[in-house]
């Protein structure tokens, strides 16, 4: 019995007391072991020293007790440890192993009976290893290499942090890879590799990869991120690559994704039958084969690993009309390696570096859909360019017992092109009348000679350096540090064909106003788009950030920080054009045990998060941007092979007001004083152990996003009334300061205020007289979250994770992008372009899920024989039926009214019906089933041969996750989309997937 209470009594110490008790080591890309030795003949262990070994590296880190027994062993890279105690010179005594994982801080605590007269220590009792990390605030999912082998999870970090409670997949027009964690858009997040930030900074809507094969382990952070982390107010993925040992090690992997093991796809019909999406002919193949090798250049000090990856993918694809055929082809290898240098005990260099570069060349050629076969010679090859090189070097230092230390500088580069063999004699040329407006499906939509809808020219460069501190003082930990990136584009954008002209063709009522002009009497007209930037863009954001670890009493640990924050983001003249200083981002969060044995938590946390203003903004608002738009009548097609209109008289004046080609007066369309886009959170969680194997949480979450930044149409202020539109970016809702016209004689003289509460907006009657001035409503984005989670632990044998996550996702603005509208410049959506884009638009947002289950296990059959499952289930996304025009001006473009009566052109505004068409108020798309499975069996042959193969979407479920939201398409006021309500997304087909890897 006294046996027992000393046991207890020693855990309720080691696992709250003195300097171990922290949150992860900066940029979680390290763990440390922290614990506790005890015993029960009253031995000082003050002069005990406390050694963790790597015994595949010969890694070695020592560190003296505390006069409690207590100690913290930093900086540990990922990986399994021998932990070993002496105690004044004495010989060392192993106590056995520990799993250091990413991020994340292990409790060891060692129980010992006694010391000899020669030294050695005595283990009385096996060590004490927490499974519940007591020392952390965050909410955070960790994933490792061994794991995702078992389970069918596709290839790519997306499928990764999907698993995480609460992660929402985005939409995919929006680009990239997108994942909406706590509500967020998906241009909120970061993500790192080996500590290097790869995130793109020109749109925030993806990232650099590597790889499935050269990850080692995955952390995703969906709330509660400490200090060093920032420029996100969505969620944090961090990843850490596989390195070498003293062992030689060296393997092939061979992953095949045929097109006879992918379901097809279905086509889509509108209400009349008609084909309006053609998918079923869209396929590919993919295949890669990557070999690597890694070893010791020099025994226990210098390590190296390697990759190459040969790839080939070819996707076929066809046009929505089932006209076209693209087939394309992407064969760029991969590389990548890692360098570990362990100069002494105490210090570690490591370089990395990767090239994800990859070219795709598309044949394009005339289809028939009837057939199924092309026709005819190839009409046009396009060329996409994505991706480039990174690299990073680290250096981490354990100064002494207390103080640590850890430098990092590196680059991540992006390449971004598009062209195409037809782009110099090719225009682009889109028909958008209707079959109604007398034109037959087969002639609306994009008659265009080429694929192509722009030639862009981009690399993206990041600079990124950031230096880490912590410094242990009695019960405190203090960690500081630093990060400075700095971002460039060059960026090179039009379109194609002579002229750079882009060519829409509409009908319009006949003798109605367009453009300060008159729609002839055919009602036909045409526009022309010109749509040019250049230029090297420059950002720089940079943050400063101290946080105080304190360990008030033995279970209860506070955790008190503050980061400062500046982001300068400079326009096309290198001068700076919005730039936001000072931004303080203050943390707290505590963790209590509440048992004192490290089985039961309850931790919380508040913080604030600032997000950057994306690159996009400094290139189309700050640079040299054309955007010239005329209206002409059109008088028919030309029928050369380019297809352009033939142009009648043009109708009103050259609309250059969003761009004239030179660089503006910055002062007059930036809001001088610009506050950020930040989010303030609170978090309440709990954990508990029910045994060694299985424990269960639950959290529960709240996140307000504050302000937005955004372009705004000025059109009056309260200096001098009406004026002549402008474009600001600022903040709607507030007050922008912008130069400006104070005296009302034409010409801007003085610094302005503009309450775009409740000014900037012109209002007139119907005979054209001004009557006064409309403000904006205030952005609003909030969350709340329910968390329930149960994991059993893998034990060889078996391993089970569950998770139901309740959420209420509402407000009037997604965020920097817009899935309703498919609006992908981040930051410049059109939510605030006027007043009544947004106007009583609070609801459900687009990333809102109400009910989201997700289940992860796997079962090992014999020793050989592994099978694995996930299913993921959640309720649809919100329908909004958005109008085109509103009950208070003649402005048409999206809004949260539809026309019921009086819709027609030549009706005043005022006699027009509108009705209130609320967002979310035309129900939700269907709850979603995604099941896969997968079978993985170790060859009992003498090589270590593992062949795995995987099925997702079992059910092959192709449910509708987006549909058309337009019910009045813009410049249609009360002419119904035929398309509304159908879909525009859907759940990818049944595919089937075969790894084969083998190590030697």
């Amino acid at each position: 019995m006294k046996v027992n209470r000393l046991k207890r009594a020693a855990l309720c110490v080691a696992l709250g007391a003195c300097l171990g008790s922290v949150a992860p080591m900066a940029l979680a890309q390290d763990g440390a072991v922290v614990g506790k030795l005890v015993t029960d003949g009253g031995q000082a262990l003050d002069n005990a020293t406390v050694t963790v070994r790597n015994p595949a590296t010969g890694f070695v880190r020592s560190v003296k007790a505390d006069a409690n027994g207590g100690y913290r062993i930093p900086l540990l890279p990922v990986g399994t440890y021998d932990l070993e105690v002496s105690v004044g010179g004495g010989a060392a005594t192993r106590v056995g192993q520990v799993d250091v994982g990413l991020g994340n801080t292990t409790t060891v605590n060692v129980p010992v009976s006694g010391v000899n007269t020669l030294g050695t220590v005595e283990v009385r009792a096996p060590q004490v290893v927490s499974m519940v990390d007591v020392k952390s605030t965050e909410s955070a999912t960790n994933i490792t290499r061994e794991e995702l082998s078992r389970l069918p999870v596709d290839r790519d970090i997306t499928a990764v942090a999907l698993l995480a409670p609460g992660a929402v997949k985005g939409k995919g027009s929006l680009g990239g890879q997108g994942i909406s964690f706590g509500g967020s858009s998906v241009a909120e997040n970061t993500v790192y590799i080996n500590g290097l930030n790869v995130t793109d900074f020109y749109n925030r809507v993806g990232f650099s990869s590597v790889p499935f094969a050269f990850y080692q382990e995955f952390q995703v952070k969906t709330g509660g991120y400490s200090v060093e982390f920032g420029r996100s107010t969505g969620g944090v993925i961090n990843a850490v690559t596989r390195s070498g040992s003293n062992d030689f090690k060296a393997g092939a992997e061979l992953v095949l994704e045929p097109r006879a093991w992918q379901s097809q796809a279905r086509d889509r019909y509108d209400a009349d039958g008609s084909r309006y999406i053609t998918a079923s002919r869209d396929d590919y193949s993919r295949s890669a084969l990557n070999v690597f090798a890694s070893g010791a250049l020099v025994q226990d000090k210098l390590f190296f690993f390697g990759m190459y990856e040969a790839r080939d993918y070819r996707p076929n694809s066809t046009n929505d009309a089932g006209t076209v055929l693209n087939r394309g082809t992407a064969d760029d290898p991969f590389w990548g390696g890692k360098l570990d240098w362990q100069i002494t005990d105490n210090q570690m260099l490591s370089l990395f570096g990767f090239s994800d570069k990859s070219d795709t060349v598309t044949d394009v050629y005339r289809y028939n859909y009837d057939t199924g076969l092309a026709e005819g010679d190839r009409t046009n090859q396009i060329y996409n360019t994505v991706g480039g090189t990174n690299w990073s070097g680290t250096y981490s230092w354990q100064v002494n017992d207390t103080l640590t230390m850890k430098l990092m500088y590196g680059e991540n580069k992006r390449n971004r092109s598009q062209s195409s063999l037809m782009d110099e004699n090719c225009n682009r040329v889109f028909d958008n009348r209707t079959a109604g407006q007398g034109v037959p499906t087969d002639l609306q939509g994009d008659r265009s000679c080429t694929s192509s809808s722009q030639l862009e020219s981009a690399l993206d460069t990041r600079k990124a350096g950031r230096a880490d501190f912590e410094w242990s003082i009695g019960n405190h930990l203090l960690r500081f540090g630093l990060d400075r990136e700095e971002n460039t584009s060059d960026y090179e954008r039009a379109y194609p064909g002579p002229g750079g002209l882009r060519y829409d063709v509409y009908y319009r009522t006949p003798g109605s106003s367009l453009n300060g002009g008159v729609v002839p009497a055919s009602g036909l007209v045409v526009r022309t788009r010109r749509y040019e930037v250049a230029g090297s863009f420059e950002t720089i954001n940079s943050a400063y950030y101290l946080e105080d670890n304190w360990q008030v009493t033995p279970n209860f640990l506070l955790n008190i920080g503050a980061r400062m924050e500046g982001f300068d983001n400079k326009g096309g003249d290198g001068d700076s054009y919005i730039k936001i200083d000072d931004m303080i981002a203050p943390r707290l969060g505590f963790s209590w045990d509440m048992r004192g044995d490290g089985t039961t938590k309850v931790f919380g946390n508040l913080g604030r998060y600032f997000l950057p203003v994306a690159n996009v903004i400094n290139i189309k608002q700050a640079g040299g941007f054309l955007d010239e738009r005329t209206w002409y009548e059109f008088l028919g097609y030309s029928g050369a092979s380019n297809n352009v209109p033939y142009l009648g008289g043009q109708i009103g004046p050259v609309d250059n007001s969003q761009g004239d080609g030179s660089v503006p007066d910055l002062r007059a369309e930036v809001n001088r004083d610009m506050d950020p886009v930040y989010q303030d959170e609170a978090i309440l969680g709990f954990q508990h152990m029910l045994s060694e194997s299985w424990s269960v949480a639950a959290s529960v979450t709240y996140r307000r996003l504050h302000n937005a930044i955004d372009d705004m149409n000025i059109t009056a202020t309260a200096q001098c009334g009406a004026v002549d539109s402008v474009w600001i970016m600022g903040n709607p809702g507030r007050t922008n300061t912008v130069w400006g016209d104070s005296d009302c004689d034409g010409s801007n003289d003085a610094w302005i205020d503009i309450d775009t509460s409740r000014e900037g907006w012109a209002l007139y009657d119907d005979d054209g007289n001004y009557v006064g001035q409309r403000g904006w409503v205030k952005p609003k984005r909030d969350y709340k979250a329910l968390e329930l989670q149960v994991d059993r632990a893998w034990d060889g044998v078996w391993g089970f994770n569950a998770s139901y996550t309740l959420a209420y996702g509402r407000g009037n603005a997604e965020g920097p992008v817009n899935s309703d509208t498919d609006f992908a410049d981040s930051g410049r959506t059109e939510n605030f372009d006027n007043p009544w884009v947004n106007y009583r638009g609070y609801g459900y947002l687009a990333n809102d899920r109400r009910h989201q289950f997700k289940f992860r296990g796997s079962y090992a059959v014999t020793g050989n024989l592994t099978v694995a499952a996930t299913l993921g289930v959640q309720s649809g996304s919100p329908i909004t039926r958005f109008g085109a025009g509103n009950p208070f001006d003649d402005t048409d473009f999206h809004s949260y009214y539809v026309c019921v009566a009086n819709c027609q052109a030549s009706v005043p505004p005022s006699e027009r019906v509108f009705v209130h068409s609320p967002r979310g108020g035309d129900g939700r798309t269907p709850w979603t089933y995604d099941l896969d499975l997968s079978v993985a069996y170790k060859v009992p042959v003498p090589l270590d041969l593992r062949v795995k193969l995987a099925v997702y979407n079992v059910l092959n479920q192709q449910r509708t996750v987006s549909v058309d939201q337009d019910y009045e398409p813009q410049d249609s006021i009360g002419t119904p989309n035929p398309l509304y309500g159908f879909g525009t997304g859907f759940q990818s087909p049944r595919y089937a997937q075969l790894t084969v890897t083998w190590n030697y």
